[in-house]
């Protein structure tokens, strides 16, 4: 049980308190957008009812799609590094807002020693829960995250077909998107590019789509008049707050403010 808000905590206290650690920096404006929804979505009258969070933010971590496909190196000594660093500061649980990363999580969880939390099976089960009996959910993410199978080795677990977008479709549309976000482009252009490829989902059968990528929730309002739409990082937040907070947390409908 949280303390009375005001009232002094103490060093005992502290360290007995959920402490959520992130690991990001993967892109720098995802692992900020996540922060903000975490603090929007949990249900807290006061500061002091939040949660304490710890953040490594290292934008120098190498390209993971980069590495999935061969051409960069591999992403996992900074990524054990970060996870490390968390676990010295004392953090319950790690969240890595990253999709692509997640290939790479259960060979940092191992080297680290922490338990980092399952970011595209909390995507996917929200997908699925979003449209009653939906059998066909289609993704949205990057070629990385799509080399590693990582939602399709999510969705044979739960029974859901996962659908991804056309190869001329990630080539001329999604890869643009995303690189754009990460260069701080308007965005204007980039939400049209992720509304036309939730269409192509769509016309594959797809009953819902996922934001499998951290930077695509931020241009996704046009595509979520497509298709129902679950955003990843949302899902993250919420597998966050029922891990540190339990079942009786109520994540909030209210959006994070526009970063």
């Amino acid at each position: 049980m949280f303390p009375f808000p005001g009232a002094p905590l103490s060093s005992a206290a502290r360290r007995a308190r959920p402490t959520l650690g992130v690991l990001g920096g993967m892109g720098p404006l995802a692992t900020a957008d996540f922060y903000q929804r975490l603090v929007a979505r949990t249900p807290a009258d006061a500061d002091q009812r939040h949660l304490p969070v710890v953040i490594w933010a290292d934008p120098a971590v190498p390209d993971r799609t980069a590495a999935l496909l061969g051409h960069g190196p591999s992403p996992v000594p900074a990524l054990v590094e970060g996870a490390r660093w968390l676990r010295r500061a004392g953090v319950t649980c790690v969240a890595v807002p990253c999709n692509t990363a997640h290939a790479y999580v259960e060979q940092v969880a191992r080297a680290a020693g922490v338990e980092v939390l399952d970011m595209v099976a909390a995507a996917l089960t929200a997908a699925v829960g979003t449209v009653p009996g939906a059998a066909r959910v289609g993704v949205l993410a990057t070629r990385g995250t799509r080399l590693a199978g990582l939602y399709e080795r999510a969705g044979a677990r739960l029974g859901a077909e996962v659908v991804q977008v056309p190869d001329h479709v990630q080539r001329e549309l999604v890869d643009p998107a995303i690189r754009a976000v990460k260069a701080g482009a308007d965005r204007a252009e980039p939400a049209r590019w992720i509304a036309a490829a939730a269409g192509a989902l769509a016309e594959r059968g797809a009953q819902a789509v996922i934001a499998a990528c951290t930077e695509i929730p931020l241009i996704s309002a046009p595509a979520a008049r497509v298709l129902p739409l679950v955003d990843s990082t949302d899902a993250l937040v919420d597998a966050a707050l029922l891990r540190l907070r339990g079942p009786d947390a109520r994540a909030t409908a209210a959006p994070a403010p526009p970063l």
